[in-house]
């Protein structure tokens, strides 16, 4: 121990000035408190610190910055109280009223499961869950946990307790194509303005994987994901025409990258079908023009289906995952961020991510304005209520989770039996 070899050893400046040059910075520590005053007020004591000149004194300093590990601040600070007071003691003491422990081991877990559920959401997205479990699905075990806040909750996260239960996931060429109105869309508010990409799911051996169509609504973020074998007409046609029927409200827009999978004649052709009257494409050097979908491609798809690659020949199994499971999981459990928009004292337009603003996206549609008469027809809220509230938020994660690696196995199952 460095209190023993001191005292053995270093009776003299030149066996403090041999120890620093043989001992490099950070080797020879007193690593507790109170052995670093002990050991401080020792050699203070020994060498007569208060009798030494100034370059002893120095060379001393820093001897004991050297085997304390203090800083020089500190280390000043207590050799002052040292010559004041005749000795250090260790002045912290507990609270004097300890603070009481709000949150329970259980709701540490409870918290964890509900991360493990949903992926790990941002805070404000939790807690809104949280508070949801609570007040909406009457969970009683969400008492306490729907009156987390935001900064608490990343405390519960790093706890011991949190982290021993949660530890067990070609650039398109553009083409000039008199095909869609090269423009940004104009929602102004109201629902049925689409967004469309693509998102391969790799290759392997020079064979293709299957390729997921991520459709979104700008205004309520409102999502539908299908798969197919083939970025062509004879399949990607009927998954989108599926995905544009599933959305409870009226489709007015369809707005797409400049991929050709979509700017061509035979998507025109379905739009015109369909009556969707804006066909929208993005502009060169506007990144923003279709960034709400390329998000989505990578904080949904990307965690829910992961990188790896999956033959085509499971585009089926794929696409009814997502028609059944996971496109209701998001729009009725997964709550979003929803963007204010106010103008600052230079009258710029600055948007707003507040907590009050997290809603899944079918809260959003149902708190839009005017929103029961854009919807399709045949479908009214009182349909879509019976859905979305058929299962609490934690209940419908754990069937999306059951899902996904029930479909996975089954995946891996037949790979392996082929080969």
């Amino acid at each position: 121990m460095i209190l023993q070899l001191d005292l053995e050893t270093h009776k003299t400046l030149d066996d403090v000035r041999r120890f620093l040059a043989g001992n490099p910075a950070g080797t020879a520590l007193v690593p507790q408190r109170q052995q670093a005053y002990t050991h401080l007020e020792r050699v203070l004591r020994r060498f007569s610190y208060w009798r030494l000149n100034k370059p002893d004194k120095g060379l001393l300093r820093r001897y004991l910055e050297r085997t304390t590990g203090l800083s020089p601040a500190q280390l000043t600070r207590l050799i002052r109280r040292y010559l004041q007071q005749g000795q250090l003691s260790d002045r912290r003491r507990g609270p004097a009223r300890p603070f009481a422990t709000k949150y329970t081991r259980q709701d540490v877990l409870l918290l964890a499961e509900t991360d493990e559920l949903h992926g790990s959401l941002s805070g404000p997205a939790t807690v809104a869950i949280c508070k949801r479990q609570w007040e909406l699905f009457q969970d009683r075990r969400f008492e306490r946990l729907a009156g987390l806040s935001n900064g608490h909750l990343y405390n519960l996260r790093r706890s011991r307790t949190y982290q021993r239960r949660l530890t067990a996931q070609q650039a398109t060429r553009p083409s000039q194509v008199s095909i869609g109105e090269r423009r940004r869309p104009q929602p102004e508010g109201r629902a049925g303005y689409l967004r469309v990409d693509s998102v391969h799911q790799g290759d392997l051996d020079k064979v293709k994987g299957v390729y997921h169509i991520n459709v979104v609504d700008e205004v309520t973020q409102y999502q539908f994901v299908g798969s197919v074998e083939r970025i062509s007409e004879r399949y990607l046609l009927p998954v989108l025409e599926d995905l544009l029927a599933a959305f409870p409200f009226r489709i007015l827009g369809l707005h797409a990258d400049n991929g050709s999978e979509y700017i061509n004649h035979q998507v025109a052709r379905l739009l015109e079908k369909l009556r969707i009257e804006h066909f929208t494409k993005s502009r060169p050097r506007h990144s923003n023009d279709n960034a709400l979908v390329e998000s989505k491609n990578g904080t949904v798809i990307r965690k829910q289906l992961g990188y790896g690659h999956i033959p085509g020949r499971y585009a089926q199994q794929l696409h009814a995952f997502n028609r059944e499971v996971l496109s209701p999981y998001l729009n009725y459990h997964r709550p979003c961020y929803f963007p204010s928009q106010q103008v600052d004292a230079k009258g710029k337009l600055r948007r707003r991510y507040r907590r009050q603003d997290i809603h899944t996206p079918y809260e959003r549609l149902k708190a839009l304005p005017g929103a029961a008469g854009w919807l399709r027809e045949g479908v009214d809220f009182e349909q879509l209520d019976a859905q979305a509230y058929a299962r609490s938020d934690n209940q419908a994660a754990k069937r999306l989770n059951q899902a996904r690696d029930e479909l996975f196995r089954q995946l891996r199952g037949e790979v392996a039996s082929a080969a």
